[in-house]
């Protein structure tokens, strides 16, 4: 079994750290806010309750994972970690300056990964100082539900370091899709430019919100709409995901949506802040547009 290190207490950390305590791990959670990382560990006791209400998992397979996570107050906590994965805000310069603090304490075979949904794994794992150790392991949201994990390589990533990626993923029960190190990898050099031209379609009036989800929902026999969608996923994240496309591959057809930046520039960025192309203050949450 592995000690994993988690840096990012947010949705998607502390998902990941809820995944890989049931798969038996040790975990330590870190955020740059301990007071966020504590809270997190409130929010998997009542994920992990939900999959016992739903017969998913035992009753003591909870009590083993809740116990098997802690909180990290300071980076240099994860010293002894066997594999520290980052999970924090998709900003490049974040990242890479996590990483650097990381490698100054963390030991020499400790391997590492980034949950990155867009960023060159190459670049990152050049601001480390093991980039054959380094590599993508980008999970899907929510993640005690989704299966797939998008496992990306890097230039310098060492055959070894692939192979106990792709194992461990494995072992925590979830699908492995390999994808080259490309701006924003498979899922989402698909996925996101659909949820742009969605929000397209609404700034040049072709549909309401209401409408166009309704469409894709029925039409397409989507699980939920794309604006829906891009609300969960978060508008700050879906325009950090294009401007990496846009920048990275030069290419007009990632332009993001004006009515994306704008969204964005108001803090209605999705369900996290509560109102997005939703608002959800309401019962039923009600179109903003």
């Amino acid at each position: 079994m592995f000690k994993v290190g988690v840096i990012g207490a947010g949705q998607m950390g502390n998902g990941i750290a809820h995944v890989i305590a049931l798969g038996g791990h040790t975990v330590l959670l870190s955020d740059i806010s301990t007071e966020r990382a504590v809270e997190a560990l409130s929010i998997i006791r009542h994920n992990l309750e939900r999959q016992v209400n739903r017969q998913l998992i035992t009753e003591a397979a909870m009590n083993g994972a809740i116990e098997r996570i802690s909180v990290a107050k300071t980076l240099a906590d994860m010293k002894d970690a066997d594999l520290v994965i980052e999970a924090a805000t998709e900003k490049e310069a974040v990242k890479s300056a996590i990483f650097h603090e990381l490698c100054e304490t963390l030991k020499p075979e400790a391997l590492l990964a980034t949950n990155t949904s867009s960023i060159s794994i190459t670049r990152l794992a050049a601001a480390t100082d093991r980039p054959d150790k380094f590599i993508g392991m980008h999970f899907m949201n929510p993640v005690p539900v989704m299966k797939l994990v998008e496992v990306i390589r890097g230039i310098a990533t060492s055959e070894e370091t692939y192979k106990t990626a792709r194992e461990f993923v494995a072992n925590l029960g979830k699908d492995v899709a390999v994808s080259e190190d490309f701006p924003a990898f498979i899922v989402n050099r698909i996925l996101m430019p659909m949820l742009n031209e969605a929000i397209y379609t609404l700034y040049e009036g072709v549909g309401s919100v209401e409408a166009i989800d309704k469409a894709l929902k029925l039409g397409a026999n989507h699980p939920m709409g794309p604006l829906q969608l891009a609300d969960f996923i978060g508008l700050d994240t879906c325009l950090a995901i294009m401007q990496v496309l846009y920048e990275g591959l030069a290419d007009s057809k990632y332009r993001p949506c004006p009515l994306l930046v704008k969204y964005v520039e108001a803090g209605w960025i999705g369900r996290k802040v509560g109102r997005g192309f939703y608002d959800y203050s309401t019962d039923e949450p009600t179109p903003t547009r």
